[in-house]
C-alpha cells in the first residue's frame, strides 16, 4: 500500500479504508461462559443446538391441559404436573391435568386453560368459562431444531448471546484473543493525574481516556506513561510497546512542531506510515502505520481529537481484528437549531444532547481541548465535507457514545 505522506490529507472515507484493509486476524482460544468469561467477545465459530430448543412440548401458563375438543364440558382433574416432573397420565375425554408453567405437556392435550378461565365445580372438577382459547403451548423444537445454527462467527457475544450459548450446550465457546494494545502519552508538558501541574503544566488525561477506550472495545490496555519530548526516550518507549504488543497508541507529538518526533521516531524504527493526515475536525494530525506485525496510531494530543479518532478509527480497527464489524449506534433526530460554520474542508464531528422524545441540540463546545463536552453529550453530529449549514429541523443522524 502506498504510503501517502504528510503533505496529502485523505478524507476520512480513504483513512477507514486503509485502517480497515490492514487488520490481520488475531487467534483464537476456548472461554468459559461461567463468570462472564465470554461476554463482550467475539465469536470465531459457528454454533449448532445440540438438541430441540423447547425439548418438549411445554406449558406457557399456569392452568389446565386438555383437549380442545372438550372445552364446553365439565373436566376431572386427573394429576397434577409441575415443572420438571413427567407426566404419568394421558388425557382422554373429558378429563386435564392441573400443569405449571414450563412444565411437560401431557400426551394427549392440546390446549392449556389458564386458571384465571377456570371455576371449580366440584372435587377435581372444573369447567372452562371462556368462550376461546389459545393453546398456550410452546411446541418442541419451535425456537431451534437440533443442529440449526445458532450464532454465527463474527458475532460480538452480548448477554443474550450467553442464554442462546447455555441453551445450545456451548459452554466453552471458539473466540477471538483481545488484542494487546500499549499506550504512550507524549509532551514535556504532561505530569500525571495524581500530581498538581506546575507552571506550564498539564495533568495526562489522554491516557486514561485511550486505555479506557481500549478496554470498552474488548482490548487488553497497558500504559507505557508519559514520555517526554525527546527522541531517544521516545524511541526507546515505542521499541518497548511494539516488542510487547499487537497495536501501539501515541498521544500527541504527531503534529509538524519542533518538538513533534513520533513521525520520525517511527520511519527510524521501520513503520510505514500509511498516511498522516485525515480531513477530520477535530482530529486532522492523525497517523496510521505498519511494521511486520504491529500496527501505530498516532493520535492527536488534544483530549477530544484523541477520542473522536479513537471512535472513528482505532475502535472498528480493533474489533477488524477479532473478526467482527463494528456497527455504531446511531439515532435519528431532528436538530432544533440552526448549525453554521465558515470553513468547510473537512468532516466536522460536534457533541450533541438528546432533547424530548426526537431532538437533538448542540452542546457548548469550546474546542478539540473542551473534553468535558462530551461528557454532557448523548452522541456526535458529523457536518461533511462542503457542508456549511444544517438547518434546525432537519433529521440528522447522531452517532452515539
Amino acid at each position: 500500500m502506498k504510503n501517502l505522506g504528510r503533505d496529502c490529507v485523505v478524507s476520512f472515507e480513504e483513512a477507514f479504508e486503509i485502517v480497515m484493509i490492514s487488520a490481520h486476524r488475531l487467534g483464537t482460544e476456548r472461554v468459559s461462559i461461567v463468570e462472564n468469561g465470554a461476554l463482550n467477545r467475539v465469536l470465531r465459530e459457528d454454533v449448532a443446538s445440540d438438541i430441540d430448543i423447547p425439548p418438549f412440548d411445554k406449558s406457557a401458563m399456569d392452568g389446565f391441559a386438555c383437549r380442545r375438543a372438550d372445552l364446553g364440558n365439565e373436566l376431572t382433574v386427573i394429576e397434577t404436573v409441575a415443572a420438571g416432573s413427567v407426566p404419568k397420565k394421558v388425557i382422554g375425554l373429558n378429563r386435564c391435568a392441573r400443569i405449571m408453567t414450563g412444565a411437560v405437556v401431557p400426551e394427549g392435550a392440546n390446549c392449556v386453560i389458564m386458571v384465571e378461565s377456570a371455576e371449580r365445580t366440584g372435587e377435581n372438577r372444573i369447567r372452562f368459562t371462556g368462550d376461546s382459547t389459545e393453546d398456550h403451548i410452546s411446541r418442541k423444537g419451535e425456537d431451534t431444531k437440533k443442529g440449526d445454527v445458532v450464532l454465527h462467527a463474527g458475532e460480538l457475544i452480548r448477554a443474550q448471546h450467553i442464554a442462546v450459548l447455555a441453551s445450545a450446550g456451548w459452554v466453552e465457546p471458539l473466540v477471538s484473543a483481545r488484542p494487546r494494545v500499549g499506550i504512550i502519552t507524549t509532551g514535556s508538558e504532561i505530569v500525571e493525574a495524581g500530581e498538581k501541574p506546575a507552571a506550564g503544566q498539564i495533568r495526562n488525561s489522554n491516557g486514561y481516556q485511550l486505555s479506557a477506550q481500549a478496554t470498552g472495545a474488548g482490548a487488553i490496555a497497558r500504559s507505557y506513561g508519559i514520555v517526554e519530548d525527546n527522541k531517544e526516550q521516545l524511541d526507546a518507549m515505542v521499541r518497548k510497546a511494539a516488542a510487547e504488543n499487537d497495536v501501539v497508541v501515541l498521544s500527541g507529538g504527531v503534529s509538524v512542531g519542533d518538538y513533534d518526533f513520533v513521525r520520525e521516531v517511527l520511519k527510524k524504527n521501520g513503520v510505514r506510515l500509511l498516511f498522516e493526515r485525515v480531513a477530520v475536525k477535530p482530529g486532522r494530525p492523525m497517523v496510521f502505520g505498519v511494521s511486520d506485525e504491529v500496527f501505530y496510531f498516532g493520535m492527536p494530543g488534544n483530549p477530544v481529537s484523541s477520542f473522536v479518532m479513537f471512535e472513528l478509527l482505532v475502535k472498528p480497527f480493533l474489533f477488524k481484528m477479532m473478526g467482527h464489524d463494528l456497527k455504531p449506534g446511531v439515532c435519528l433526530r431532528r436538530l432544533e437549531e440552526d448549525i453554521t460554520r465558515n470553513r468547510t474542508a473537512r468532516d466536522s464531528w460536534l457533541p450533541v444532547v438528546f432533547t424530548g422524545s426526537d431532538g437533538a441540540a448542540k452542546v457548548e463546545y469550546h474546542g478539540s481541548a473542551h473534553i468535558s463536552a462530551l461528557c454532557k453529550a448523548d452522541g456526535l453530529l458529523c457536518m461533511p465535507a462542503g457542508v456549511g449549514e444544517i438547518k434546525a429541523g432537519t433529521i440528522v443522524a447522531v452517532r452515539q457514545i
